[in-house]
């Protein structure tokens, strides 16, 4: 504080626990991001990862990351668009299920299509680099 006058105060700590951790800074230092590997991995791998978390803003590492009130709101928002559109309340469970796992492709980080190579999920390109490689966790912090 003596140094540039001016008073900095910590309001946040993040921290990723695992075998191995990779860090991405983005935008002018406006967005960071930590990912936890369960093994080491190379430092491009550790970017690219975490270059799609901070990209895609997922919530959840897997489905079985996703809160139930999550899961559960958004199963009755494709209820209602369903019933808006006239269809008939047994055909709403079994689409309210395919958008439901639409939710989860887009808002899960390993079912996420990869942003360097869309033909190919997160998942399967852990895979590529190593059969046992995954994502242990993750966190993303952004200032405004």
């Amino acid at each position: 504080m003596a140094k540039i006058g001016e008073k900095i105060t910590l309001a946040r700590f993040e921290r990723v626990d695992a075998e191995s951790v990779a860090a991405y800074i983005h935008g002018n230092y406006r967005m960071g991001v930590l990912v936890g590997f369960n093994k080491e991995t190379t430092e491009e791998t550790g970017k690219d990862v975490a270059m799609q978390i901070a990209a895609m803003n997922p919530i959840a590492i897997d489905e079985k990351g996703v809160s139930e009130e999550t899961i559960a709101r958004e199963k009755e928002i494709a209820i209602e668009q369903i019933k808006a559109e006239g269809k008939p309340a047994e055909m709403a469970e079994k689409i309210a299920t395919g958008k439901l796992a639409k939710f989860f492709k887009e808002n899960t980080l390993l079912q996420q299509a990869f942003v360097k190579n869309g033909d190919q999920s997160v998942a399967q390109y852990l895979k590529s680099i190593n059969a046992d490689l995954t994502v242990t966790g993750f966190t993303r912090v952004a200032l405004g």
